[in-house]
């Protein structure tokens, strides 16, 4: 039977991957309705959202030093807390990116990349609400399994996306600075895919 401590550590899972569908939210609206003169505010909001799932993160890890007895290896729960955390870094890495390169005009079929993050961490949340239960949980394989199928998909949408631009603009520097914009909505989507990854190693080592 499990201790009513360990579940601590899985609802810290789920609290971080929150944060991740918050930043996703942020940046799926700011992406729909773009407005360069306000996203300095908007990257503030994000910055903060980031540092908080940061601090949340370090909360986790300070009882962790503290507990002799451990749910799941502790390396796996740093490993966990770092995987979900990295995720929201990623997110807010393309808003960084758009002002740095001073993006006016967001292309309409980046907006489908936004949509597909939010979907990615709309799906964690879930799969790490079945995680918690995992070693009983009769879901968890088909939403890891979910979040591979929904990683390919982002693969063909990154490469029809690049494509297109490819294909239909003669200017070089926005080919350039989309292209590289892709990769880090692509970067957001891998991502999540590694996260779901140690999530099933874990699950491996425990049953």
């Amino acid at each position: 039977m499990a201790r009513k401590n360990d579940f601590y550590y899985f609802d810290g899972f789920i609290k971080l991957t929150e944060y991740c569908y918050c930043a996703a939210k942020l940046l799926d609206d700011t992406l729909k309705n773009f407005n360069k003169d306000t996203l300095q505010r908007t990257i503030k909001s994000m910055h903060d959202l980031e540092n908080t799932a940061n601090l949340e993160g370090c909360e986790i890890t300070k009882r962790l030093a503290k507990e002799f007895i451990t749910p799941i290896e502790r390396e796996d729960i740093l490993l966990l807390i770092h995987k979900i955390n990295y995720i929201t870094d990623c997110i807010e890495d393309v808003l960084l990116h758009l002002y740095m390169y001073n993006v006016r005009i967001i292309k309409k079929d980046v907006l489908k990349f936004s949509e597909l993050i939010l979907s990615f961490c709309k799906e964690l949340i879930v799969t790490f609400e079945e995680f918690k239960k995992f070693k009983k949980s009769k879901e968890i394989h088909n939403r890891i399994i979910k979040v591979y199928i929904m990683e390919e998909e982002a693969d063909k949408l990154y490469t029809e996306i690049v494509r297109k631009m490819h294909l239909t603009s003669l200017n070089a520097i926005d080919i350039m600075i989309w292209t590289f914009i892709c990769n880090l909505l692509k970067k957001c989507c891998d991502a999540c895919k590694e996260t779901v990854n140690s999530i099933e190693s874990v699950i491996i080592k425990n049953l």
